[in-house]
C-alpha cells in the first residue's frame, strides 16, 4: 500500500524549528488517541549543508581502506570458519582480518590516487530544513489543533 503523499488534501496544523518538536507533536497526538497516520511531517526550505572534517591524505585513505577491509575480511573469516571443523575457526577469522585490512588498504590508496586530487578532504553532509510543518488530513486538522492546544491566529477565527 502507498502511503498518501497528496499535500493538498492536509493542512499545516503547527510549524517547527526543529524535527524533534515535530515528532513530539505527533507523540503527544498519539498519546491521546489522535489517528496519527493522517499526519505528516514535512521539511521546509531544505538545505544540503557538507561539513568538512579534514584533509584526505594517502595515509588516511590507506588507513580507512584499512578498517573497511578488516570488516570485510572478519566477515568472510567468520563465513568461511562456519563451515570448518576445530580451531580452524579463529585461524580462518584472523586471516581474514588480516586480509581485509591489507587489500583495503591498497585498494584505498589505488582510489585516493585515481582520482588525481579533484577531492581530498573528508566530509558529511545533511539534509536540513528551515522549519518543519506538521500536516494533518483536512478532516482530522481540527481535532489534531485541539489536542495540542493550538490557538488559530485571530484573522482566520474570524472567518470561521
Amino acid at each position: 500500500m502507498r502511503p498518501d503523499i497528496n499535500l493538498s488534501a492536509h493542512e499545516t496544523v503547527a510549524t517547527f524549528g526543529t524535527y524533534a518538536e515535530a515528532q513530539r507533536a505527533v507523540d503527544r497526538l498519539s498519546d491521546q488517541r489522535f489517528p496519527v497516520e493522517h499526519t505528516m511531517i514535512v521539511g521546509v526550505d531544505l538545505r544540503l549543508v557538507e561539513r568538512v572534517l579534514g584533509r584526505l591524505t594517502y595515509l588516511r585513505a590507506a588507513g580507512m581502506g584499512a578498517a573497511s577491509g578488516a570488516w570485510f575480511g572478519l566477515l568472510i573469516g567468520l563465513f568461511l570458519g562456519i563451515f570448518t571443523p576445530g580451531r580452524l575457526f579463529l585461524t580462518l577469522a584472523l586471516w581474514g582480518l588480516l586480509w581485509g585490512a591489507v587489500a583495503g588498504a591498497v585498494f584505498g590508496l589505488i582510489a585516493h590516487a585515481m582520482s588525481g586530487g579533484k577531492r581530498d578532504f573528508l566530509s558529511a553532509d545533511a539534509l536540513v530544513a528551515e522549519r518543519y510543518n506538521l500536516l494533518v488530513a483536512a478532516p482530522h486538522a481540527a481535532e489534531a489543533r485541539r489536542l495540542l492546544n493550538i490557538e488559530l491566529p485571530q484573522q482566520v477565527r474570524q472567518q470561521i
